[in-house]
């Protein structure tokens, strides 16, 4: 009897499928395949997708690659289908799935993409290129339903925006195994994400076996304690491999190539990352006549004025290139010190004799002649956007990070950019309310402010080949608060699939409603049955709910006089900021926290333009301390009809601590006065300093 009713609601399953088939294919409103495709048509009528049906390949297609489309399908679980491969020109067979190599596809010139037509009798894709296939045989398996095998029939035009859709994973903070890799580069695909960059070097550890310089993983790649947080405030100390204690791992040059070899079957391109000429610790440790003053533990940038300094980057270089097929070579770039090269005589003969004004000059000296050295040998230097600075090298690829400017002056310079700035795609910022979340290292970027992220909005049209030089988008998860593979995991899906769908759709295609129930619905469910651990977006706490609507009170909209400068690195709303009615979210580069650096951070007077009785005024300030961000320790509110004599209304102290938490504090006085002119005065604590944030003088 249990074996009957199993079979009879198999039977009525499918039943009901095949009626939803054969109904109105307008009425399936939510978009059936991420990232959203340029086109997609639902007809009547649904393809059985049985067991061994015949999967017809022409003989110059690369069966690896169809073969790992096929490799743990995160769509259709439970789905059993083993397609019957049939190489070769076999012509037609009932009931079958044909890969048609075509030359052109007439509504994209993009070798990724494809066209899909599925009928009840067979599936046709047609692609120019082994990706193409690859990529209509992913969303195949995201249009099959799991409990019947059936496919609804329909056509499918797609292509991608952008060439360039990609993650940073940094292995360098925390070590990540082979396999954990391979896990990703999985996921990535299937959502037809294709660039995957590997942070392969900083001070936590050197992840990459180099034959020419030994101890670079007999040393540098070790460290004396496992959490970074740990090691970074305590000795920083590198270990020998093999000693009790010691902390972290690399690749060998076997692994690397496997996992190379791996990541191109799923049409992904693996891209180095080897630091140059900051976050070199490790390296300046290991090998301390590469530093300044040939003392270990005492520099993180190398030497650029030793010629030493030349020869180990690049046979560094060469051992990378001989491992690593991808035609860009990322060589970092970003927050060197450059102190000790004003006080090196290497460094400053170096700068005389090659004429260099400064030391932005001298970095840019060694980027232009590391970028040479690579194009000799047939690749690009990609670097973040500090390799701006001092001039840009020429054929150089920018990776533009603190925001859009170093991007948009690489666009007008004429060179390649990849848009990653920190606001849209560090996925290393808290992701919901940060008390609700494992520790990040600050920000806040929910999933929904991903998705809203345009590499290219209709304004930068007016800058000469910038759809042509803006080769996509890449989101970065630095490591050094998260120190495990599930809490990895956790930060980068499901972020990293909207940008995913960022990269790959057009942006009239794309709809946050229907997005985010593609993830409630389909994504979320199937990557945790599949051994993944996303954040649950079911769970959302949101943004913090002072920012949901502006406020208003006595202050707003009045001037305001600024006695001391504000930070123009984080100016939110400039000067309207403290009175433009709008509170702060969780993170301090939402545009609407104010930030203020130096002995006295705050120093404001708001004109109320006329006597008026005010019982109250409040600001709030966040603290942070990971990228110190504190609150004051003491601020003072005052009074004035004149607007020369001031008289203190409060002073309130606080004794500042250093801890974990992302923290609130409201500073802020009661009581009753009449007064045109309200002054406010914040002063940081003597031992933490920091920067400020506040986001609105609340007058009532």
């Amino acid at each position: 009897m249990k074996n009957l009713s199993s079979n009879l609601l198999t039977i009525a399953t499918a039943t009901i499928l095949l009626s939803a088939c054969h109904s109105n294919p307008a009425e399936n409103h939510l978009n059936p395949i991420t990232p959203t495709p340029l086109h997609y048509q639902a007809d009547y009528g649904a393809f059985d997708w049985r067991t061994n049906t015949p999967l017809l390949i022409d003989q110059a297609t690369d069966t690896t690659i169809i073969r790992a489309a096929f490799e743990l399908p995160l769509f259709t679980a439970p789905l059993k289908v083993q397609p019957r491969f049939i190489i070769g020109e076999s012509g037609k067979t009932p009931h079958s799935i044909e890969l048609k190599r075509v030359d052109t596809l007439a509504f994209s010139p993009s070798r990724e993409a494809y066209r899909l037509a599925i009928t009840a009798h067979e599936v046709t894709i047609e692609a120019v290129s082994d990706t193409g296939f690859y990529y209509a045989l992913k969303s195949l398996q995201q249009l099959t339903d799991p409990q019947t095998n059936l496919i609804r029939a329909a056509l499918v035009e797609d292509a991608p925006r952008f060439g360039y859709r990609g993650v940073m994973l940094d292995v360098s903070r925390h070590f990540r195994s082979k396999a954990f890799v391979e896990k990703q580069i999985r996921q990535m695909a299937a959502y037809k994400m294709n660039r995957l960059h590997l942070h392969l070097t900083d001070a936590a550890g050197w992840r990459l076996q180099i034959d020419s310089y030994p101890q670079l993983t007999a040393l540098a790649a070790w460290r004396s304690d496992s959490l970074w947080k740990s090691w970074w405030q305590g000795d920083r100390r590198y270990l020998p491999e093999g000693s009790q204690g010691a902390y972290g791992g690399y690749y060998t040059k076997e692994e690397i190539r496997q996992l190379v070899e791996y990541a191109r079957r799923h049409c992904i391109t693996l891209i180095p990352e080897i630091e140059m000429p900051a976050h070199s610790e490790e390296v300046l440790t290991a090998y301390p006549e590469l530093s300044c003053t040939h003392e270990p533990y005492k520099q993180a940038d190398f030497c650029v004025g030793n010629e030493a300094t030349f020869t180990f980057l690049e046979r560094v270089l060469d051992e990378v290139m001989e491992l690593f097929p991808s035609h860009y070579i990322h060589i970092g770039g970003d927050e060197a010190g450059k102190a000790s090269w004003k006080k090196c005589p290497r460094c400053q003969q170096r700068m005389k004799r090659e004429g260099l004004k400064d030391v932005d000059e001298l970095q840019s000296y060694l980027i232009a002649r590391m970028g040479r050295y690579l194009e000799a040998h047939g690749r690009a230097l990609l670097g973040w956007d500090e390799i701006i600075e001092g001039g840009l090298a020429p054929g150089a690829t920018v990776m533009s990070w603190r925001g859009e400017a170093g991007g948009m002056k690489a666009l007008e310079a004429g060179h390649q950019v990849v848009m990653t700035p920190d606001e849209f795609c560090y996925l290393d910022s808290y992701q919901d309310a940060p008390y609700s979340q494992p520790q990040a290292i600050s920000g806040y970027l929910p999933l929904e402010k991903v998705y809203s992220y345009d590499p290219l909005p209709a304004s930068r049209d007016t800058i000469p080949r910038a759809k042509e030089l803006l080769l996509g988008v890449q989101g970065n998860v630095w490591t050094e608060y998260i120190p495990t593979e599930a809490h990895l995991e956790y930060m980068l899906y499901p972020r990293a699939i909207a940008l995913a769908e960022v990269g790959w759709s057009q942006r009239e295609q794309m709809s946050w409603p229907d997005f985010r129930q593609r993830i409630l619905k389909k994504v979320l469910p199937l990557m945790e049955a599949h051994g993944y651990h996303p954040f649950d977006l079911r769970g959302e706490v949101g943004n913090r709910p002072e920012a949901l609507q502006s406020i208003d009170h006595l202050a707003k909209g009045k001037p305001i006089t600024f006695r001391s400068n504000y930070w123009k690195k984080y100016p939110a709303n400039g000067d309207e900021t403290l009175t433009d009615g709008l509170r702060g979210g969780w993170g301090y580069g939402d545009g609407r926290w104010l930030a203020f650096v130096g002995s006295k951070r705050v120093d404001v007077v708001i004109d109320l333009e006329q006597p008026t009785m005010v019982h109250e005024v409040k600001a709030d300030f966040m603290q942070i301390c990971g990228p110190g961000v504190y609150l004051p320790a003491k601020v003072v509110i005052s009074a004035s009809t004149d607007g020369e004599t001031y008289t203190p209304l409060t002073e309130i102290t606080h004794q500042v601590e250093k801890d974990d938490a992302v923290s609130f504090r409201t500073y802020g006085w009661q009581g009753e006065t009449t007064t045109r002119y309200i002054r406010y005065e914040s002063y940081p604590d003597t031992t933490y300093g920091g920067v400020h944030f506040l986001d609105e003088i609340v007058v009532n």
